[in-house]
């Protein structure tokens, strides 16, 4: 239990294959979307960035603070959705690669989190 008497729920890192997300137009081209996942009694939090047919998973948490990246939901990307941004600390990140090449982590990596797109559906890898 926590301080306010409610339960607090673990947290895991990686999911199962062939998890089925949900269709990939409920991300926009050239967006992103948060998902959590429940893992047994634990939770996963992760977020898929999709750039035309292509998608980009990664756990949602920084390497510099260890928070999620999102301070609103959804919102993972720079203006330009050109990279990945920490609302927190300003830490970019690339799309691609998760690598960071801006703010207080430069060198660190997001955790990848193995999703693609297939038939029009975004599923677990």
């Amino acid at each position: 239990m926590t301080d306010d008497g409610a339960a607090s729920v673990g947290r895991v890192w990686s999911t199962p294959a062939g998890v089925n997300l949900g269709p990939l137009d409920l991300i926009k081209d050239g967006g992103a979307r948060n998902y959590v996942l429940q893992i047994g009694d634990k939770r996963f939090h992760g977020f898929v960035v999709r750039k035309d047919e292509a998608v980009f998973g990664y756990v949602d948490r920084c390497p510099h603070a260890g928070l999620p990246l999102a301070q609103t939901l959804d919102q993972y990307l720079t203006p330009d959705g050109g990279l990945i941004a920490c609302s927190w600390h300003g830490a970019v990140f690339t799309v691609e690669e998760g690598a960071c090449v801006g703010g207080p982590c430069v060198g660190a990596r997001l955790t990848p989190w193995a999703v693609t797109a297939s038939g029009g559906r975004v599923i677990t890898a």
